[in-house]
């Protein structure tokens, strides 16, 4: 069986990450306002938007779930209607299906057209014998509109339909879910798939939303082209990856392909460096020096030949690597003493005006104030901070504020240190000063929460900006690409950062899904659930 079979919906072997060159992630609030603006200024008929929902998703579930009768719990408004067309497009297919209302719709239903859908009231025992007999369950219950605790008796409905065995399907975002922040207060639909109208919400998106939303699959229903229009993030996306991805010229050099300079490694800290070196050399960079403290000479020789070391201590040598970097990569183990930030703000000022990404050690210099050369500039298309939720604390931000504004925190880090900034987690954001949207990563996971991994990351930022690449666009490339090295690995929780080093070789060669499974031209994104 293909790992990318329909018959495998929850989880491929190497995780599906298909999508559009631009996929957006608005609230619910937007989307509702889209929908607005789509219906009275664009004049597009309210009731063809939601067929092209409802049969959309019919599709859709059609190829994941070929077979067994399904049950649509509809609510009220229009999720449930968008649940009432799909259940009538898969009566008119041959498809056994049964609608229950929770609420109050009309009898009969005008968006069955007429056609013999069994429909009934979604009584607590009427709805827990159909979802007991079900084969799939679709939740049209509450849709974007919800914020806080869901009440009765929609509550009472989520919890009948978690309780049962048969995957369920979520329209548009799983019920109780705030399509807004991702937040869950109460009852919340655990959904195996959610069909997303237009773009993904970015709730469904944000943990701990994004668990509850199981594989994410967006359809494109109509809507006129919305650029950005307010939108406050959008996705890192295999096809716009593939369309910045920098290629060799044909007649080339070394030199010219990128010269990057790594300042990492104090004594007994070595494998930051080299992992930072590896990770840049297979990046693509052309020439890569690694200054770092002299007693790592041997090993940074020894396990990273292809890049010459550089003794950080020597000024005069250091002197000359820098006169000749386009780029520079600073932190990874380099030390907190004095002596790493002195050498670092020299480095800097010697370097100003050139593409930096700062991480880890340099990181807690810039936060504790111990950086004046970097925090005096002002260049956020070439320099970028790569913090993790503990560094961005200590950077001066909220713990709190990190866990529950993810997008606010990133944009107020990149306005302070007037940067791109990178915030590592799940899932990966980047920004940069100004207001431009906050990216979202598609291919990382779990899998990558292990001490060394951002040291990769560094490098392979590192190589992007010496290559000529923008902060912001080296961030995101390889965020996606040190994402998708890992997934090909297919080593799972025993994925170590070396082995995201070593297969970046494969994540060149193949780094994009080009397609969705399913088969449908209308599918502008399809994410396997988080793991």
């Amino acid at each position: 069986m293909s790992p990318f079979s329909p018959d495998l919906p929850i989880a491929s072997v190497v995780p599906r990450c298909y999508g559009r060159e631009e996929v957006y992630a608005p609230t619910g609030t937007l989307s509702a306002e889209f929908d607005r603006w789509a219906i009275e200024e664009s004049g597009i008929p309210s009731r063809v938007l939601m067929e092209n929902a409802g049969r959309g998703a019919a599709l859709v579930l059609g190829r994941v779930y070929p077979a067994d009768p399904v049950i649509v719990v509809a609510g009220t408004g229009n999720n449930g209607g968008d649940g009432l067309v799909l259940a009538r497009s898969l009566h008119v297919q041959g498809r056994e299906v049964r609608v229950l209302v929770v609420g109050d719709r009309a009898k009969p239903d005008p968006l069955l057209h007429g056609w013999p859908v069994e429909s009934e009231e979604g009584s607590e025992d009427r709805l827990g014998a159909a979802v007991e007999s079900a084969g799939v369950v679709v939740d049209a219950l509450l849709g974007t509109g919800i914020s806080g605790a869901p009440r009765e008796p929609q509550s009472l409905a989520i919890q009948i339909m978690n309780g049962g065995r048969a995957p369920i399907v979520s329209l548009d975002v799983p019920s109780g879910v705030n399509a807004d922040t991702g937040e869950v207060v109460g009852e919340a639909i655990q959904a195996h798939l959610t069909i997303a109208f237009g773009s993904p919400k970015l709730g469904t998106l944000l943990f701990p939303g994004r668990e509850r939303s199981g594989r994410i699959v967006a359809l494109e229903i109509g809507f006129p082209p919305m650029g950005m229009r307010g939108i406050p993030a959008r996705l890192i996306t295999p096809e716009w990856a593939e369309s910045r991805r920098p290629h060799r010229e044909v007649v080339t050099h070394k030199k010219a392909e990128g010269r990057l300079l790594i300042l990492a490694g104090r004594q007994g800290l070595a494998g930051a460096a080299v992992l930072a070196a590896k990770g840049a050399l297979r990046a693509g960079a052309g020439y890569v020096r690694v200054a770092s403290n002299p007693e790592n000479r041997e090993i940074l020789q020894s396990a990273v030949p292809e890049a010459l070391f550089v003794d950080a201590t020597n000024g005069e040598s250091l002197r000359e690597a820098l006169g000749e970097c386009d780029a520079l990569a600073a932190g990874p183990g380099m030390g907190l003493d004095d002596e790493a930030a002195d050498r670092l703000n020299a480095v800097l000022t010697a370097i100003a005006g050139r593409r930096v990404v700062l991480d880890a050690d340099a990181l807690t210099l810039l936060g504790a104030g111990r950086l004046p050369a970097f925090s005096d500039e002002g260049h956020s298309d070439r320099r970028l901070v790569t913090p993790h939720p503990g560094e961005m604390a200590r950077l001066g931000f909220e713990r709190d504020a990190i866990r529950s504004d993810p997008l606010g925190v990133c944009k107020a880090g990149a306005r302070k240190w007037k940067t791109a900034l990178l915030m590592k987690g799940q899932p990966s954001l980047i920004t940069e000063d100004g207001d431009g949207a906050v990216w979202l990563s598609t291919s990382g996971s779990s899998d990558l929460a292990r001490a060394g991994v951002g040291d990769v990351l560094t490098g392979v930022v590192g190589a992007f900006l010496a290559r000529g690449m923008d902060a912001l666009e080296s961030g995101a490339l390889a965020l996606h690409l040190t994402g998708r090295a890992a997934a090909l690995t297919e080593r799972g929780e025993t994925l170590l950062p070396s082995d995201i080093a070593e297969n970046l070789s494969a994540a060149f060669r193949d780094p994009f899904t080009r397609f969705s499974d399913l088969g449908l031209p209308f599918v502008t994104l399809d994410l396997d659930p988080a793991h």
